[in-house]
């Protein structure tokens, strides 16, 4: 095993602490692991969540290995596909961690287990299902409703936020754009809008002014 230099030292400790944090975040769904690099045969220092049935002292994986040998080696490698060994698939993310010197000392991995999520996301597609023997035209929706929620929505979203969380003054402004558009000619168009930024009729109505 190579000998740590304080720096080195100071470096692993402080990872295991944001790995502890991130685990406590993201149980029970998410593994965490802390990989030294220094000691390549027994890399795993930590690991929280254990989801893949290794233990403190495993050796390093192929990411690991392969950033020992090339410091030039990508340092953030996200969201790529993995499987855990008795084949549930994962999400994993794994983080080289250099020192001063530009050499890869740790790593810190996380690997979601999508299998749960998988399963809610059949039941969600299932639930949502609305294949009908009988085709029929019915909407519950006031006319125009749905566009003005999708207006607002779309507004919403070139400014990088929700609608319940837009500014006075970007309010102000999705509502003349409606209006510019015509949609607040449609039945109840006030009381949807209202709805859907979460503010009073009275609101809108002098916004619209």
């Amino acid at each position: 095993m190579t000998k740590r230099t304080p720096e080195q030292r100071l470096l692993l400790e402080q990872l295991q602490q944001v790995a502890d944090g991130l685990a406590k975040t993201f149980a029970p769904f998410c593994e965490v692991v802390v990989h030294d690099l220094l000691d390549p045969k027994h890399a795993i220092l930590a690991i929280h969540n254990n989801l893949s049935g290794r233990e403190v002292g495993h050796p390093a994986t192929e990411l690991g290995l392969a950033r020992i040998l090339d410091p030039e080696f990508e340092q953030v490698i996200a969201n790529y596909p993995n499987k855990f060994s008795d084949g549930r698939q994962a999400k994993s993310t794994s983080i080289g961690i250099k020192d001063s010197e530009g050499r890869y000392i740790a790593a810190l991995c996380m690997n979601v287990d999508l299998s749960l999520f998988q399963a809610f996301q059949s039941v969600l597609n299932q639930f949502v299902s609305v294949e009908g023997q009988v085709p029929v035209n019915e909407t519950l929706d006031a006319g125009g409703a749905d566009a003005i929620r999708a207006r607002i929505d779309q507004f919403a979203a070139r400014l990088a936020t929700t609608p319940r969380a837009l500014k006075v003054d970007d309010r102000r402004a999705v509502v003349k754009e409606l209006k510019a558009a015509g949609l607040l000619d449609v039945r109840r168009s006030m009381e949807t809008v209202a709805a859907h930024l979460g503010i009073s009729r009275a609101s809108v109505y002098s916004y619209a002014k």
